[in-house]
């Protein structure tokens, strides 16, 4: 059964420092995992842009340019720049439709999803090793950040969304 909007305003209303903390962390563990590299010497390193892509690539398998951009909210010059390095380093490849020979279709490379299963790996060990391997709660706030992924994802969608 889904809140009222009253309640939620009333929950957001009595825990908004700590919405703003979860939302201050999550930003400094990114930055964290990121500005760390990887130890495996295979390990393709990639921007946030190219990330991006990437992870949206591992969900769907196959888009378009334009679908990527709205699934990932990038700017498509910036999808567009993104493409073009991953496929240079083998990550991706662009392909014609074959219903319309207009339409560019884009999916990783066995590369590509090779090198993604390698870095998650990387970042699972560096987040255990960071949490001293204490996994107590860990579905808990999985599911929590899920849920805030796909409530953000879904509210930058929304038509008529003030940006």
């Amino acid at each position: 059964m889904a809140k009222t909007a009253s309640t939620a305003r009333r929950h957001l209303r009595a825990s908004s420092q700590q919405w703003a903390d979860l939302a201050d962390l999550v930003l400094i563990i990114a930055r964290e995992i990121q500005v760390r590299g990887y130890d495996d010497p295979r390990a393709v390193s990639l921007t946030q842009q190219e990330g991006a892509v990437m992870r949206y690539l591992a969900e769907v398998a196959t888009a378009t340019p334009s679908q990527i951009a709205t699934g990932t909210g990038l700017q498509r010059t910036n999808v567009s720049a993104a493409l073009r390095s991953l496929e240079a380093k083998g990550l991706i490849e662009r392909t014609l439709a074959p219903q319309d020979g207009r339409a560019i279709l884009v999916h990783r490379t066995r590369l590509g999803a090779s090198n993604y299963e390698l870095v998650r790996q990387e970042w699972a060990t560096t987040v255990a090793a960071a949490a001293s391997g204490d996994a107590a709660n860990l579905d808990v706030v999985l599911a929590l950040l899920r849920s805030v992924g796909v409530g953000l994802a879904r509210s930058r969608l929304t038509p008529g969304r003030k940006k």
